[in-house]
């Protein structure tokens, strides 16, 4: 069991390693980067077909975004040191402070005066989305989609407490998904709420 519990630790030690060589070129190529809380935000173009969100906010090709990325170094201290369906909770808690936070930040920060949307890719859509008025869409290249599928399977099973034993009999449920919200929707739902702590 000690061999399995170190080569796991060193598992997630080159998986962190590799986070944060990621974290650095997607700073390299971020018009404005920013961490809020559990959510970390880089502001980049939007490359694609065009998309009509809900509320009528069109999004094209080469408009502003903000690509949101949960900040696993923190999730996986939580998964060390709470309970598995208490960790759940504290993220879904913990990503409403973070909106909360980058809401007030669009709203006083012009480098931030053209985002036009948020945008994430995540396999636990069901748990953010719910009462944060995010948007959701298929992956609509097959390829990206598989080659992401897998990275984040992988992802979910080496910061799982219970790792494969657990992600393996649910993984034709674990699809990725993108997650949507736009300038406006996130300031009529956000503005004004005080961030968490």
């Amino acid at each position: 069991m000690r061999s399995v519990s170190v080569i796991k630790r060193a598992v997630q030690w080159g998986w962190m390693a590799w986070e944060r060589v990621f974290e650095v070129f997607s700073r390299l190529r971020s018009k404005y980067a920013g961490e809020y809380g559990i959510c970390k935000m880089f502001v980049t173009k939007y490359h694609g077909k065009c998309m009509l969100c809900e509320d009528g906010t069109w999004i094209h090709d080469g408009d502003w975004i903000g690509e949101l990325h949960l900040d696993n170094r923190k999730i996986l201290a939580l998964l060390q040191s709470h309970e598995e369906n208490r960790v759940a909770l504290m993220i879904a808690r913990l990503t409403r402070g973070a909106m909360r936070q980058i809401c007030a930040e669009m709203e006083k920060n012009p480098q931030l005066s053209q985002v036009k949307a948020l945008q994430g890719v995540t396999l636990l859509h069901r748990g953010i989305t719910h009462g944060l008025g995010f948007e959701t869409y298929q992956m609509e290249n097959r390829t990206f989609r598989a080659l992401t599928t897998s990275y984040l399977r992988l992802l979910l099973a080496v910061f799982h407490p219970s790792n494969r034993r657990r992600v393996v009999p649910h993984a034709e449920k674990l699809v990725p998904m993108r997650l949507v919200m736009t300038r406006s929707a996130l300031i009529r739902r956000f503005s004004g709420e005080k961030s968490a702590v």
